[in-house]
């Protein structure tokens, strides 16, 4: 694994950057000659994409007078007349 110092890994972030990432070499970023940190490559998952829309396709029905469900009670409770 190499090492740098800070120094010379500001200079080359990007370069060194894209050979852990491509390359998968980890290396070592060191301040008078003691090592600090380590930098790898992230191990990500591929994301996976879920299609929500249309999941329960087929599995509800929707109940032809939907539009005035409820409408008898909604207009009591409006009234005042709930129980």
């Amino acid at each position: 694994m190499l090492t740098y110092n800070i120094h010379d890994a500001k200079t080359n972030l990007s370069r060194l950057i894209d050979q852990a990432v491509h390359g998968g070499e980890p290396f070592v970023i060191a301040k008078a000659g003691k090592p600090l940190v380590k930098v790898v490559p992230l191990d990500l998952p591929v994301a996976v994409q879920f299609s929500r829309i249309g999941f329960l396709k087929g599995q509800v029905k929707v109940p032809a007078d939907f539009d005035t469900m409820g409408a008898g009670e909604v207009e009591r409770l409006f009234d005042g007349d709930a129980a």
